[in-house]
């Protein structure tokens, strides 16, 4: 987890993502996941690049199985987009920094 990623829990989940003022992309990922760790650069990268339009936070679902279960989440990674209290959109697996980053500003 880099500075520019906010590290998120089941119990934060509520204050920090559906009651956030600005849009926040959840990636949903795990210690043991290969492709989680292929994004994880690419994540903190658009955090810093984006900081002002977006949040990106992480959460660990082996830690907090909860809130994955609550939106249906099988795989990971899995990014869910949030603006405004909803979920506006899904992706799941990894994708180039090029085609995450298009597909946030699409979203927000």
């Amino acid at each position: 987890m880099g500075a520019a990623t906010k590290a998120i829990t089941d119990t934060s989940f509520e204050a920090d993502v559906l009651k956030s003022g600005q849009p926040v992309l959840v990636d949903f990922w795990a210690e043991w996941c290969g492709p989680c760790k292929m994004i994880g650069p690419i994540l903190e990268e658009i955090a810093g690049e984006m900081g002002g339009q977006v949040t990106i936070a992480k959460m660990n679902v082996d830690e907090n199985p909860m809130t994955p279960s609550k939106y249906g989440i099988r795989g990971i990674p899995t990014m869910m987009l949030f603006k405004g209290g909803e979920l506006k959109a899904t992706k799941v697996g990894a994708l180039p920094k090029a085609a995450l980053q298009a597909w946030i500003k699409e979203q927000i």
